[in-house]
């Protein structure tokens, strides 16, 4: 579904920008534009966002094992 209709920023592509680390809607919109015009998709994009880094899985960096 499109969330930014200025912009032509689906669901999909927030949650893609989601698993690729953007945390904020700020960050949404400098990557992809969404909710840069008028603004009225800002909620919505938030919802998403926040659903979609709710959803992936925590998962700690491997660090080496010493020797």
């Amino acid at each position: 579904m499109y969330v930014c209709i200025c912009n032509a920023i689906t669901d999909t592509m927030i949650r893609q920008a989601a698993a690729e680390g953007v945390r904020s809607v700020a960050e949404l919109t400098r990557r992809t534009g969404c909710a840069g015009e008028c603004g009225s998709c800002a909620d919505l994009a938030a919802q998403v966002l926040q659903e979609a880094r709710a959803q992936r899985p925590f998962r700690l960096p491997l660090l080496a094992q010493a020797a």
